[in-house]
């Protein structure tokens, strides 16, 4: 199997006349984008750069980043997204410890890509648009002078091939890099097609950041395999979003949970912006049933799917059909994936009980970047293990109980936050919400509510503390509520529960 830089090749034969990207005011068809793909994978090698060389990019959302991404998949390189939403510190680990030597980055980050090259092991800068900035080479005219024929990388380019190097949030200690093959790409598109029934008709509009693994592989990739047109959102703006859905006339939408509270809370929402949507999906974080319910009355059907990028993403999506009475289950495992949910002997548990889940299939990663103690940690036995604790009911249908690392346990007893989380959202002056597990003297542990109101809403911390425990068992009820105006989160749109842990965090709120 060839890799997946042969899709623009092979579209450019199919469909060269069909719309690729659409990004502001640039459209491009499948011929324009498989051309400047090529004239970018010729320029890189004859900067030197050779099959498994790493290549960062530091970028909002944008043609270009789609186009590095073809470009290093038909020259056998391994990109490095870069988050730029965080610290110079911890960006500086992740290029000195993935090596990338060649940084592709956007005129406006281009103080901080400029810090960066001076600290770590970057020598080769790229500038998109048509400027140089700071001695960077300007991206349009190094592309204008490259060959547009097809690439020939110096080693053979398959579906093991590795071809991301993705490194996860890092919400407790250093982010890892998860190395994504071509054909773990490959996977997760035919994965989605199946799932989702995916055409070259679909138009999708992608938010989520590129440098995140949903950026790109919800449904960017995909969408180049089946021939779609990828519409694409530089930020997320929830009025940009509501407009775009509109006007580019998307029928496929994939949000985060906050995204999907930020667009029901806009002044400009309105159930016909999502009249011709005809897959809205949420991932990434739990899903409120209460957001589900929302969207519901708004006429919309919010579907949950469920993935990490060590899975390129995809591992679970529930049915249209089950949106509703379902909603809190992240679905079935796509197709080719196995997944299992088993005890701390790795044995499969009895349906109904909650263990971790673990899968397994061509689509998972095939290890941390230069971390063989974690991989094999993470691999052992075969199976991938996700962290998630969940359970499978009799229908095959899996409910992510809590993140592993989130239970705390109190008075002896396992408490999953996720659970006490779906209740602080029924009640109707809550916008968000999260619990945390904090040191007790007399339980060991005892629960945080973290709560963010609606505008202009009033609720006293015992009013919440007695609804809880009027449907939660006392060890379970949360000891303490604190109000923020905003959860701290990741780019991912997770909420960074470490920093809720943290009595200092809430000190600097104050």
């Amino acid at each position: 199997m060839q890799g997946i830089g042969y899709w623009l090749t092979k579209r450019e034969l199919l469909t060269p006349d069909k719309e690729a990207i659409v990004d502001g005011s640039r459209r491009l068809s499948y011929r324009q984008l498989n051309r400047r793909v090529n004239r970018l994978a010729n320029g890189l090698r004859s900067l030197g750069l050779k099959s498994g060389d790493r290549l960062a990019i530091l970028s909002y959302n944008c043609l270009e980043y789609v186009e590095t991404v073809m470009a290093a998949a038909k020259q056998g390189l391994m990109v490095v997204p870069l988050n730029w939403r965080l610290a110079p510190k911890e960006l500086s680990f992740i290029l000195s410890d993935s090596g990338a030597e060649t940084l592709i980055f956007d005129p406006e980050l281009a103080p901080l890509a400029e810090s960066l090259a001076r600290e770590t092991p970057v020598g080769r800068t790229l500038v998109l648009g048509s400027l140089e900035v700071h001695n960077a080479t300007a991206y349009e005219p190094f592309l204008a002078r490259q060959m547009e024929s097809e690439p020939e990388p110096d080693q053979p380019v398959n579906a093991d091939s590795a071809h991301i190097i993705m490194y996860t949030a890092g919400t407790t200690g250093s982010p890892k890099g998860a190395i994504l093959s071509q054909g773990a790409s490959f996977w997760n598109a035919i994965n989605l097609t199946l799932a989702l029934d995916f055409t070259s008709k679909d138009r999708d509009l992608v938010v989520l950041p590129m440098f995140h693994i949903g950026g790109l592989g919800l449904f960017t990739l995909p969408m180049l395999y089946v021939g779609g047109t990828v519409i694409i959102q530089r930020v997320f703006d929830a009025s940009v979003t509501l407009r775009l859905l509109t006007e580019e006339k998307a029928n496929l939408f994939f949000g985060v949970p906050a995204i999907f509270l930020f667009l029901i809370q806009h002044s400009d929402f309105s159930s016909r912006v999502f009249r011709d949507v005809r897959l809205v999906m949420s991932g990434g974080a739990p899903l409120p049933v209460s957001l589900v319910q929302r969207y519901q009355e708004a006429g919309i059907v919010l579907q949950q799917g469920f993935g990490m990028s060590e899975a390129a993403p995809s591992i679970s999506t529930l049915s249209k059909e089950l949106a509703v009475q379902k909603a809190g289950s992240i679905g079935r495992a796509v197709f080719h994936l196995d997944v299992a949910v088993v005890d701390e002997a790795s044995q499969e548990v009895p349906r109904g009980q909650v263990g971790e889940l673990v899968m397994r299939g061509p689509n998972v990663m095939q290890g941390y970047w230069n971390r063989p103690e974690a991989t094999a940690e993470a691999l052992k036995g075969g199976w991938f293990h996700s962290g998630d604790m969940a359970r499978m009911d009799e229908d095959g249908d899996l409910y992510i109980v809590d993140r592993k690392k989130d239970m705390y346990i109190s008075g002896g007893e396992n408490v999953y936050p996720a659970e006490v989380e779906q209740l602080l959202y029924e009640l109707p002056q809550i916008a968000e919400a999260a619990v945390v597990g904090v040191k007790d003297e007399r339980w060991g542990e005892s629960g945080r509510a973290v709560v963010v109101l609606k505008p202009g809403e009033m609720l006293s911390n015992q009013e919440i503390l007695d609804f809880l425990k009027r449907r939660l068992a006392k060890y379970k009820a949360p000891k303490e509520v604190v109000f923020l105006k905003q959860l701290p989160r990741n780019a991912a749109g997770k909420v960074l529960k470490t920093k809720l842990r943290d009595d200092r965090f809430f000190q600097s709120q104050s």
